[in-house]
């Protein structure tokens, strides 16, 4: 996904790993697209190795350089490679932890476990603002003109959080029925 990115965002226009940084730290992307931000460094490093992307120039600021970069001709092939992959690539995750934490939540004590499953239960309502937080700064900054295809990721974002809220709010229900 770094490399996705970081080559979308050369789509756009040159840039320097700092201002690729800064721009995904403004949208948000560890969040969502699942980037560790210091990983662009490195992703542009071995991209530039690859072919991929180009310095074209070093631009002096105060005492620091920092060099720009552009995608080249194989670049634009690999990213649109990039972008066939990632579409077609099953999106389904599944909560592993949390399932696997429910199959055994009987060696706990019930105090216990519905203490973990209200912290999950507060994780996930913290998540939820979050984007929601995010959503309304994106929207702001955006002239209230989100991209529908944006829109739609953010939607189903928060519809993915809040179903997760309701298995959690099931498991507690089902806790609490038990004798």
């Amino acid at each position: 996904m770094t490399r996705l990115l970081v080559l979308g965002m050369l789509d756009v226009q040159p840039m320097s790993g700092y201002d690729i940084q800064q721009a995904l730290q403004l949208t948000d992307a560890e969040r969502w697209g699942g980037v560790l931000i210091g990983s662009i460094y490195h992703a542009l490093k071995k991209m530039e190795q690859e072919g991929y992307v180009a310095v074209t120039s070093i631009e002096q600021t105060g005492h620091r350089q920092k060099a720009v970069y552009t995608m080249t001709e194989a670049g634009k092939t690999y990213l649109q490679e990039l972008i066939k992959d990632a579409l077609k690539t099953s999106s389904v995750l599944y909560p592993s932890t949390l399932y696997s934490g429910l199959s055994f939540y009987e060696k706990l004590g019930k105090d216990e476990c519905r203490k973990a499953l209200q912290q999950q239960r507060n994780t996930l309502q913290e998540e939820y603002d979050a984007v929601k937080q995010g959503l309304a700064a994106k929207d702001a900054a955006m002239d209230h003109n989100i991209p529908p295809m944006v829109m739609l990721v953010m939607d189903n974002m928060l519809s993915l959080i809040k179903q997760q809220q309701d298995f959690v709010d099931k498991a507690l229900e089902l806790l609490d029925a038990e004798n």
